[in-house]
């Protein structure tokens, strides 16, 4: 009875890429004595099939094989001894001496490019002689490997936290089929030192010009990195420190502060003491102009206020900009009349200088400013006008009745106001109530009572017609937005100054109309 055993084949979901693969491998099925019991493929593609195979598991063994088997090991006995003592004779070299084959020699098929099977018969024996070594035993050979930091190369990548590169441990030992152990093993062998924790300073190895060092980040992980290592630029050197006594010659009397000795280039600097080598200097030039130059000289540096109309600078950045120091450029403004603020919610004074307004302010952290605007035309300034902000009698003076007594000038109070309030999207100014009284250092109640007593009307709705009042060639009027917030506005009149004053628009849309004659 035979024994059977069976195996399962199938081209796979797509199938032999053409009909010579398909072939091939049915060939080999039938050298390994597979015989095909079922074979089904598929009708759309006829390279796509599965089958089952068998073979019988006792091979078939006459006496014809037993013979066909020697007489074929006889031929290539014989044919072996002829071809070496063929190769003797054509040498002209006497004949070697006869070497009876192994018995792997004996089973070798002849030279079919076929690497020829190693001889390991001696390989227990310690002294038994080196045979001839293939190419296999060569690359296994340790100086054809290459060194652990040449194949730590292709494996790294650029490093995200630093400069050069790196690579994980539990990386490389997947890809080279290693233990984690090992792989640490391999770096202590190498000169590298795995730190205690993530807080330990690295220990650099150099090898062929670079520098490899291990770390490990919070998640404990282990990392190996690589940089080139730096090639220095400059060496170091020890001066020789000398005093200032020393360096003035015997007889030589010491030269003035800031002037170079006479015997000394005309581009030579001048000899500074110790101390002052390292001071900048608190001027780099001309001295500071004085009066309407220095202004002109500040104003390129200038930007754009923020807050209110025209231009402003820091002193700070002012200093740098025309190289001297802040307290000389400070000093400067107070020669010129500008006012240094004591706090920042300080009103500022200003000065007329040309047709331009100038003051000073501080910021929250103390930082002085310098403000420049344009001068309205008509306006007068600030420092000279006073808000009447109350308008009860003095002591010893009896109260006129409020129809008798005749509304305050108007002037005085918008020329105080006028250089707080911003320029508006439309090309008009304005500025929150609230907001001015607290820059006037007033109560919202007496900035507003100050308003009603030269001319202006508080509206009781968010659309009401608003009254103006002229003043520099300006209108003024008050308005409440959405939020119910009260707004003082002014925008350029036109009309001659008088004509408007105290009058209402005739009429009133989306956008608030100016009062017709």
């Amino acid at each position: 009875m035979s024994l059977w055993e069976y195996k399962v084949i199938t081209s796979g979901k797509g199938g032999f890429a053409s009909p010579a693969l398909l072939e091939k491998y049915l060939n080999d099925l039938g050298r390994e004595e597979w015989e095909i019991v079922h074979f089904h493929s598929q009708p759309d593609n006829l390279l796509a099939f599965t089958g089952l195979v068998r073979r019988s598991t006792q091979r078939d063994w006459s006496l014809e094989d037993a013979v066909a088997t020697a007489a074929k090991a006889e031929a290539e006995k014989l044919r072996a001894e002829f071809a070496a003592k063929f190769q003797a004779a054509a040498s002209n070299a006497p004949a070697a001496e006869e070497k009876s084959p192994s018995f792997l020699e004996e089973k070798t098929a002849p030279n079919d490019g076929f690497r020829k099977p190693v001889d390991t018969s001696s390989d227990g024996d310690p002294d038994a002689p080196e045979g001839e070594k293939d190419e296999w035993d060569q690359l296994n050979e340790e100086n054809e490997l290459p060194t652990f930091f040449d194949a730590l190369k292709p494996h790294m990548r650029r490093n995200q936290r630093g400069p050069g590169m790196a690579v994980g441990l539990d990386y490389l030992a997947k890809k080279w089929d290693l233990s984690e152990e090992d792989v640490k093993g391999a770096l202590v062998e190498c000169g590298l030192q795995i730190p205690a924790d993530d807080n330990a300073d690295p220990v650099y190895v150099e090898y062929d010009g670079d520098l490899f060092w291990v770390n490990i980040n919070r998640r404990g992980e282990l990392w190996i990195n690589t940089r080139e290592k730096p090639r220095p630029v400059f060496r170091v050197v020890q001066g020789t420190r000398v005093t200032p006594e020393a360096a003035v010659p015997a007889g030589a009397e010491p030269a003035a502060a800031g002037s170079a000795p006479a015997d000394a280039p005309a581009d030579a600097p001048a000899e500074r003491k110790p101390e002052q080598q390292n001071q900048r200097p608190k001027q780099g030039g001309a001295p500071l102009p004085e009066g309407p130059a220095l202004l002109e000289r500040i104003r390129p540096h200038m930007r754009r206020n923020r807050h209110e109309p025209g231009g402003s600078g820091s002193a700070t950045f002012l200093s740098r900009a025309l190289r001297c120091s802040e307290a000389d450029l400070v000093a400067a403004f107070t020669k010129l009349g500008l006012v240094v603020p004591a706090a920042a919610a300080d009103q500022p004074v200003t000065i007329e200088v040309g047709p331009d307004l100038w003051w000073l302010n501080l910021d929250s952290r103390g930082g002085l400013w310098i403000n420049g605007r344009e001068k309205p035309a008509g306006e007068a300034t600030p420092k000279e006008a006073e808000l009447p902000l109350s308008t009860e009698p003095a002591a010893g003076q009896a109260a006129e009745p409020a129809t008798d007594r005749p509304a305050s000038t108007p002037g005085s109070v918008f020329a105080g106001v006028r250089l707080l309030l911003q320029e508006t999207k439309t090309g008009a100014v304005a500025g929150k109530t609230d907001r001015l009284a607290e820059k006037l250092g007033k109560s919202p109640e007496d900035f507003v009572a100050a308003l009603v007593a030269a001319g202006l009307k508080v509206p009781e709705k968010t659309r009401e017609k608003p009254v103006f009042v002229e003043h520099a060639g300006e209108i003024f009027w008050l308005n409440k937005n959405a939020k119910d917030e009260l707004w003082l506005n002014a925008k350029a009149s036109k009309y001659p100054e008088g004509d408007g004053e105290g009058k209402k628009p005739a009429g009133r849309g989306k956008k608030k109309t100016e009062p017709k004659e």
